[in-house]
């Protein structure tokens, strides 16, 4: 791990993000680090982000021919993805309205802010091409901020989407090839848009899609590389600076069982603080374990505040909760697979069961069931079944300890805010000395 220096250099940082959801709280996480450090952060990102931009110490500018979503409603999501039960068409939407297809406007949207002001550093995503791109037309050094475990492959990983483990035998390598050069087709789909841009801007063609995010110099992975796959060698642009776990801005509700409540193990219930479609399965969950001996927590998020869900005795329903305090006598949690709810979950030594529904879901239940720290369903079996794996993870001792021993193994890494700003101050040092020695 790279430590900081008593002294840092102070930076001017152009950092990037867009309304997604579990994005937003590592990328304000990162902000609020870099700003605390004593950096000057601009982050231009949607109007939703505004106020809490400024209060984690940025400057904020907003979207300007980019799409900006004005608020967290279902009705201004632009991907919309519970819209189809296909996730490839999930993704797909993803790539032509937010992550490729606007990457023209992305990038003249950062390269005005560029121009009215300079930057030593770009802080851009691993999901808005447009930011790649910026970065490569200023010719300015250029990091990727990945909320969550990596879009792209690293070696001996399988691909990314499906949520398959690593690769055991002759059968599974050609089935992880096979799914690979599925996914490559999938973004080279987009590729003619991205040329496009790139034409617009005077850079040359690629020849795919997965080559523009080369052009950035890090690679900041958000999540813990013992959470992670393990990998022989890591790609020399590629860091792990461990979870962002910024608390949403509207996770205020403070909540304390009732002491009567407190003999019987306490399970945690949360599906995204966006909307995936996912009140049908919500209600399956809490169906499963209304007869269960066991005191039900339901989180719900800005998204969900306005679900009105059949409950039973044992179950208390938060529109505004926040995680930490709940999870503290947890024993259990069941969730749609969202990375911060994992890290949080673990990083409190409390095991899961994961039903994904989709985006990078599947990927870390395959983590959570690689590591024996939860139990992985299909999000649309019946509520006994849900039932059922529940007493399973609280009545094996074995996913409590192997969730517990993963939490030390993430808090021994280092906190993730500290490690991030070391790897920016890093990163810039070492481009600055690239620049002197070009001169």
């Amino acid at each position: 791990m790279i430590k900081t220096t008593d002294a840092p250099p102070h930076l001017r940082i152009l950092a990037v993000c867009w309304e997604g959801g579990g994005n937003v709280p590592p990328t304000l996480a990162a902000v609020r680090a870099l700003a605390g450090r004593g950096h000057d952060v601009r982050l231009i990102a949607d109007d939703t982000m505004r106020t809490e931009a400024i209060e984690a110490g940025a400057r904020f500018l907003p979207w300007k021919r980019a799409p900006n979503r004005p608020d967290r409603s279902p009705e201004s999501c632009f991907v919309r993805d519970w819209e189809t039960a296909d996730p490839l068409a999930g993704f797909q939407r993803g790539c032509e309205r937010i992550f490729v297809g606007p990457a023209q406007s992305h990038a003249e949207d950062i390269l005005e802010a560029l121009a009215t002001e300079p930057s030593d550093i770009l802080l851009g995503t691993d999901m808005l091409f447009g930011s790649m791109l910026a970065g490569e037309i200023a010719k300015i050094p250029t990091a990727l901020l990945a909320s969550n475990i990596s879009l792209w492959p690293l070696p001996g990983h399988p691909p990314f989407g499906p949520g398959f483990l690593p690769a055991r035998s002759a059968a599974d390598r050609a089935r992880d090839a096979e799914v690979s050069a599925m996914v490559e087709r999938l973004w080279d789909g987009f590729l003619p848009r991205l040329n496009a841009a790139r034409a617009h801007f005077g850079l040359a063609p690629l020849a795919h899609v997965h080559e523009q995010p080369l052009s950035a110099g890090r690679h900041l992975l958000a999540t813990s590389s013992s959470f992670d796959f393990p990998t022989a060698r890591l790609p020399g642009r590629v860091r792990y600076v461990g979870p962002l776990l910024e608390m949403p801005s509207w996770a205020h509700e403070r909540w304390t069982s009732p002491p009567a409540r407190e003999v019987r193990p306490r399970v945690l219930v949360s599906f995204s603080t966006t909307n995936q479609g996912q009140a049908e399965v919500l209600q399956r969950v809490i169906s499963g374990l209304a007869g269960e001996p066991v005191e039900v927590v339901v989180t719900l998020g800005k998204a969900l505040e306005e679900l009105r869900l059949q409950s039973s005795a044992n179950v208390t329903s938060l529109p505004n909760a926040a995680h930490d305090d709940i999870l503290t006598k947890a024993r259990a949690v069941v969730t749609h697979g969202g990375h911060g709810t994992i890290m949080r979950s673990l990083s409190h030594g409390v095991p899961l069961v994961v039903l994904p529904m989709g985006r990078d879901q599947n990927d870390n239940a395959a983590r959570v069931d690689y590591h024996g720290a939860g139990l992985r369903l299909d999000p649309s079996v019946p509520p006994p079944m849900l039932g059922e794996a529940v007493r399973r993870v609280l009545s094996e001792p074995s996913f409590a300890e192997r969730a517990m021993a993963l939490g030390r193994a993430i808090a021994e890494e280092g906190p993730g805010p500290a490690r991030l700003v070391a790897e920016i101050e890093d990163f810039a040092l070492r481009s600055s000395r690239r620049a002197l020695s070009a001169a």
